[in-house]
């Protein structure tokens, strides 16, 4: 009975699901990224996140078939970094995934701003959304860094190439506009495209969020 009620739940809540799964992510990829397989594992981790997105799109106003054909070269791409040692296809791939999730998200905004009723699940968007925005804007990272070689550098290691992780981090420190830590922006392109994510996050933060505070803090009528 309790699975049952857990299965009822999360199709109830796609959303929470997402963040759920995105933040469990966050907390294992460390854990993965130096070890004999953790590419695979990050690859095959990437599928799972991409399979709860479009569930999640089929929930509001987005298109599930364009989630859907933007899927299908990511997993194909994931799926030939894991059974062919292919990791020079990762530019490529982070790249699709990077506009897909920035799809998933734009989806959620007009999820959450389609009606002045604010639901659990819309809550549950809006951390959602975030990690989505944060997670679009790593992938764009990890493409400049295969484009431009040494456009970020870190305190630790200065003159290697930025891990999954750290760009990660760097992402949301600028998505939240709570500083940039250690990881750092170097070239030209690398800090035109972290002050674009700045303005996203404090546009979101104003936009979207705020908005839906207020209309959870209005009185039913």
């Amino acid at each position: 009975m309790r699975l049952l009620r857990l299965l009822v739940h999360t199709r109830r809540h796609p959303s929470a699901i997402l963040l759920l799964a995105q933040l469990l992510g966050m907390v294992l990829y460390p854990f993965l990224e130096d070890t004999r397989y953790g590419h695979v594992a990050f690859n095959a981790f990437g599928i799972v996140i991409l399979t709860f997105t479009i569930r999640m799109v089929r929930r509001t106003p987005g298109h599930t078939w364009f989630s859907v054909a933007m899927s299908v070269p990511i997993i194909a791409l994931l799926s030939a970094q894991i059974l062919f040692d292919m990791p020079y296809l990762q530019p490529w791939s982070s790249g699709i995934e990077a506009v897909f999730y920035f799809y998933a998200a734009a989806s959620l905004i007009m999820y959450m701003l389609a009606d002045r009723r604010v639901t659990t699940d819309e809550l549950f968007a809006a951390g959602a959304t975030f990690t989505l925005l944060a997670w679009g804007f790593t992938h764009l990272y990890l493409v400049v860094q295969a484009l431009a070689p040494g456009s970020f550098a870190a305190a630790v290691n200065p003159e290697l190439p930025r891990s999954w992780t750290e760009l990660n981090y760097l992402s949301f420190a600028l998505l939240s506009s709570t500083g940039i830590g250690d990881v750092i922006p170097l070239t030209v392109h690398a800090r035109s495209l972290a002050s674009i994510e700045m303005f996203a996050g404090l546009m979101y933060l104003a936009a979207v969020v705020a908005r839906l505070i207020g209309l959870t803090m209005q009185p039913h009528k």
